[in-house]
């Protein structure tokens, strides 16, 4: 089962991060490879947990999936869990956390999955990966749009 990680620092807080990756609606202008995302519920626990059901479609040149997921945004603990209900995946996980650096923060995205179809998963494996590579590049070109560029975080800091 293909398995990517990725820790980096960056110099925004760690609040600002969780909302840029609890801002789903808004993945399609910026994350590699989604066309399109739809919420279709949302529902708040009362302890700063909001848990979302949405619909995310994905593609790449002739290819395109879509895919049901239940997303766990805990507010307080600045963690995200996304957990695969419906769509191409035999298995997809795919977890978020943010913790203070420094001036900064150091966000940890973790994602694991595996497609039905064997011949999908060679066909996307690749590109998956590749993309997977990009997403941080993604969230912190955002970043920079929405809270304006700050200064870089040093190398191995």
């Amino acid at each position: 089962m293909p398995v990517f990680r990725n820790a980096r620092r960056v110099p925004y807080e760690p609040l600002e991060m969780f909302d840029l990756v609890a801002d789903v609606e808004r993945y399609p202008e910026f994350l590699p490879l989604c066309e399109a995302l739809k919420v279709r519920r949302r529902a708040q626990s009362g302890e700063g947990v909001e848990t979302l059901v949405a619909d995310m479609s994905v593609g790449y040149k002739a290819i395109h999936e879509s895919f049901l997921s239940r997303v766990t945004l805990d507010r307080p603990r600045l963690k995200v869990l996304v957990e695969y209900v419906d769509g191409p995946f035999r298995h997809l996980e795919n977890r978020w956390s943010f913790k203070h650096d420094g001036d900064g923060c150091l966000v940890d995205f973790f994602i694991s999955y595996e497609f039905k179809s064997f011949a999908l998963g060679v066909l996307m494996g690749a590109v998956f990966d590749k993309a997977f590579a990009k997403f941080s590049d993604a969230f912190v070109a955002r970043a920079e749009k929405v809270y304006g560029k700050r200064r870089t975080v040093p190398a191995g800091a």
